[in-house]
């Protein structure tokens, strides 16, 4: 049975059921959290979909990175800024009370986020993080734009795992998250051997089909009749 953290923020529904589909309905245990790297820590789960950067993952774990987070801005519903429904830039919102902003070092303090958007849905001010993660945490009360600004770093979502606690139902996971299918399990992958891809190369240069051989001419025909004599 594999363990399964997800990052608040994150939405890994489909490939939960693309690995249940592939395994059985209790071959996977999944808990979201705010701070998926702590309870991967902790040994409560032997997978996590976390947020990078993340300083406490080092060398002595695997990292499969999945997708880039775009930078988000959250608005009040009630605001003109929800109401048109555009990408913002920094000048859209020079005069805004900012509840929170993620930093230079991209880091995202998950509940702070949360305790932010409450005062946005109080009608007071924005809060810049990933967009994924003001989407999920949103209220009824806040919209979730896009926000342009370069100076925003951006985060990533990955899989993590202790390179010690490395399984056939990890691997199996990661396969799943970056597109495999039951079909294309990579058990079931059977890799060419190069003396197999140079055969099947030269087979690609070959002209298709058998060429025959023309008849001669009538005016060269006496000619050769006469050189067998």
């Amino acid at each position: 049975m594999l363990r399964l953290v997800f990052s608040t923020g994150t939405e890994p529904g489909k490939w939960f059921r693309r690995y249940r589909d592939m395994h059985s309905a209790e071959s996977l245990v999944t808990l979201d959290s705010d701070d998926a790297t702590s309870t991967l820590l902790a040994g409560e789960a032997d997978l996590a979909l976390t947020r990078l950067p993340d300083l406490r993952i080092d060398d002595s774990f695997h990292v499969v990175r999945l997708y880039e987070e775009a930078p988000g801005i959250a608005v009040p519903k009630d605001s003109v800024y929800a109401e048109v429904g555009e990408d913002l830039t920094p000048a859209d919102v020079a005069e805004e009370i900012v509840n929170y902003r993620i930093g230079a070092d991209a880091l995202v303090d998950v509940p702070s986020v949360r305790t932010a958007l409450q005062v946005v849905a109080a009608n007071v001010g924005i809060v810049v993080a990933p967009r994924p993660l003001l989407k999920v945490l949103g209220k009824k009360q806040v919209v979730a734009l896009g926000f342009k600004d370069p100076s925003v770093p951006l985060t990533e979502i990955a899989l993590v795992w202790r390179k010690a606690d490395d399984s056939d139902e990890i691997q199996d996971f990661v396969g799943v998250a970056k597109g495999r299918t039951r079909n294309t399990s990579r058990n079931n992958v059977q890799k060419r051997s190069a003396r197999d891809k140079a055969k099947a190369k030269q087979a690609r240069r070959k002209p298709q089909g058998t060429s025959k051989t023309k008849p001669l001419p009538k005016r060269y025909r006496g000619s050769q009749q006469r050189k067998r004599k």
